[in-house]
């Protein structure tokens, strides 16, 4: 059980500072747009690759460097577009609630827009895969199993705890000035997660 803890805390460390994947649960929860989905999607996403990292994956996926470079470009264009599209937002004149004016995204669009946000950020797969991958190689037997458990159970507990108490709030959050503030928050985010990978590249 001891174990099962410090998986849960370093796999806590890893996925609660604010990202792309976060800032995009946080919109949507606010919106209420299909909110429960996105987090099932993180969950699942993480439970794979931190699965894979844990049992044996991580050496494999971080010696792949064209796949590395291919992924990492793709990530600076998506972040970049995407982070001018949450601008455009914060420039645009609020009137009245952001999720009463706002159109709701379509299953099909949230879908694609969360694989994206979590699948074309390399640090995904540098925390999930390479850094708990070897983390987790001090571990033998039955105490791999619980750290993985743990790792796991951080993912389960952050993203749906993140979802549902943004939707709950999102009577306050939802207020034109608040939802300005946000935008340029994720913005700022997504721009500075762009950055940070192109100088990784040079």
């Amino acid at each position: 059980m001891l174990t099962m803890a410090k998986g849960f805390l370093i796999g806590a460390g890893m996925i609660i500072p604010i990202g792309a994947q976060n800032s995009y649960i946080l919109t949507q929860s606010i919106k209420k747009n299909y909110h429960l989905m996105v987090a099932t999607i993180c969950v699942i996403c993480d439970f794979t690759l931190m699965t894979l990292g844990v049992f044996g994956g991580g050496a494999l996926v971080a010696s792949n460097d064209i796949a590395y470079y291919a992924l990492t470009i793709a990530g600076i264009l998506f972040l970049t577009v995407y982070g001018a599209i949450f601008f455009n937002e914060f420039l645009k004149s609020s009137i009245g609630s952001i999720a009463e004016s706002s159109a709701p995204s379509t299953r099909k669009a949230v879908l694609f827009t969360t694989l994206a946000v979590t699948l074309l950020n390399p640090h995904v797969y540098l925390d999930t895969v390479v850094i708990i991958g070897s983390i987790s190689g001090q571990y033998q037997g039955s105490e791999k199993w619980w750290f993985w458990l743990g790792i796991l159970m951080a993912s389960l507990t952050w993203f749906y705890s993140l979802a549902l108490a943004a939707a709950k709030m999102s009577p306050w959050l939802s207020k034109g000035k608040v939802q300005q503030g946000i935008n340029l928050f994720v913005a700022v985010i997504m721009w500075s997660i762009a950055v940070s990978l192109v100088v990784n590249l040079l």
